[in-house]
């Protein structure tokens, strides 16, 4: 099952809790992807802190920047298939 980065309130890295997660199939445009590496930049510090522009809702997620590899996409006609 995946796993995925949550946080109920406002602090340091002892906020964070990994949990399993139910992914929903891919919609249209959509691809679902096996994440092999996230990102975490000064504005997620910032938000984690309750300190960026945005309030924060609880709860909420990091890692909003991933890289990975294509596992499964979503049907329709907005794929362009080439070659």
């Amino acid at each position: 099952m995946p796993r995925t980065i949550r946080f109920t309130k406002a602090g340091g890295p002892e906020v964070l809790e990994f949990i399993n997660k139910e992914i929903a199939a891919p919609g249209p445009a959509e691809v679902r992807i096996k994440v092999k590496a996230i990102g975490l930049n000064r504005a997620e510090s910032m938000w984690r802190n309750d300190k960026y522009v945005a309030p924060v809702r609880y709860p909420a997620g990091l890692g909003y920047e991933a890289a990975g590899i294509c596992r499964r996409r979503g049907h329709g006609r907005h794929w362009n298939r080439r070659g």
